[in-house]
């Protein structure tokens, strides 16, 4: 995984069509003068997080991916509904990282974070729930977010205007 610093990066927590709408995400904000990557998650091979497999050590990619995260200033998470909330592999990574150190805020503190989905379903639960956590966790979560499907698709517009919303959010500094 690369780590250079990037201006924003876009995190997919699926490879179907919130992968395509990250790939959106992150082009609109080069289009902006933004530097940009995209994350899939699904690629990442870290195994479910339980007390047991906590137990059994830090997964070798865990590094990799904390570092990545780390050396983006923003970030627009791109996630699928699941049963009315957060998919595994999303919810799974935060609690990876977040048992990382002492302060489980660490990573999430203070982060301008932007939310979208591309459901087969409303999308809105997965985006309230993704909120809370990522509140409770200590980031700043854009108040607009992104709800698209299959009779309701993305707009550029839109994609562009959230990317100016998270560019001008203030990152609070430690």
């Amino acid at each position: 995984m690369p780590t250079s610093t990037c201006d924003v990066l876009v995190i997919a927590a699926s490879n179907g069509q919130n992968l395509q709408l990250a790939e959106r995400f992150a082009a609109a904000a080069r289009a902006q003068g933004q530097s940009a990557e995209v994350l899939d998650l699904t690629a990442v091979e870290l195994p479910l997080f339980t007390p047991r497999s906590q137990a059994a050590g830090t997964p070798p990619a865990l590094a990799a991916l904390q570092a990545r995260l780390a050396t983006a200033s923003r970030w627009v998470i791109c996630a699928p509904e699941y049963n009315g909330s957060i998919p595994p592999v999303l919810t799974s990574a935060i609690a990876w990282l977040s048992v990382q150190g002492d302060d489980f805020r660490a990573l999430f503190n203070g982060r301008p974070v932007v939310i979208a989905t591309h459901s087969g379903g409303g999308g809105t639960t997965v985006l309230t729930a993704l909120r809370l956590q990522l509140a409770h966790l200590g980031a700043h979560v854009v108040g607009r977010q992104l709800v698209s499907n299959g009779s309701t698709p993305a707009k550029d517009e839109s994609i562009a205007d959230l990317i100016t919303r998270l560019h001008h959010l203030r990152i609070a500094q430690p």
